[in-house]
């Protein structure tokens, strides 16, 4: 078992990504722009923080923007399910989880789950994706280093 980290020390979500077999994890802390007048976190910022465990996670696993546009290929969500289990709020730090459950053919899905401090479910989220060819505008087969980005076993 192998576990790197790094700080990302200028993102506004102090993030911190730990690899550990197929699951990936990524740290953040609830801020004052994620809440709502209710003072826990908005609906939609659980989106927003579920694609930022995306990106970290592809990001790295060498599948960087840099990498989508010299590629012209890169991730498309098709769907996504998404339950809310416990309220977030401010100054919590928080766990994300990213796991590929499946890859079939042309598509995949990830199952997110963000995780209190105390390893409570917050929030769980399985995403259907895939490889988005940006010039014929259609999914594509996952090449090789799709699959390494995204933690599928070659």
């Amino acid at each position: 078992m192998q576990n790197e980290s790094s700080e990302n020390s200028g993102s506004d979500l102090s993030t911190t990504q730990i690899k550990d077999s197929n699951l990936f994890t990524c740290k953040i802390l609830i801020r004052e722009m994620h809440l709502d007048t209710f003072g826990h976190m908005n609906n939609a910022m659980y989106l927003q923080l579920f694609e930022q465990a995306r990106w970290d996670l592809i990001t790295h696993n060498g599948y960087d923007l840099d990498k989508i546009h010299q590629a012209k290929q890169g991730p498309v969500i098709l769907d996504v399910y998404i339950k809310f289990a416990k309220e977030l709020k401010l100054r919590e730090e928080i766990s994300i989880t990213t796991e590929l459950i499946e890859y079939k053919g042309k598509t995949g899905k990830l199952k997110q789950q963000m995780l209190k401090a105390n390893g409570s479910l917050a929030a769980e989220a399985v995403f259907t994706f895939g490889l988005f060819d940006l010039q014929t505008r259609k999914l594509v087969d996952a090449t090789p280093e799709w699959k390494k980005a995204i933690g599928m076993s070659l």
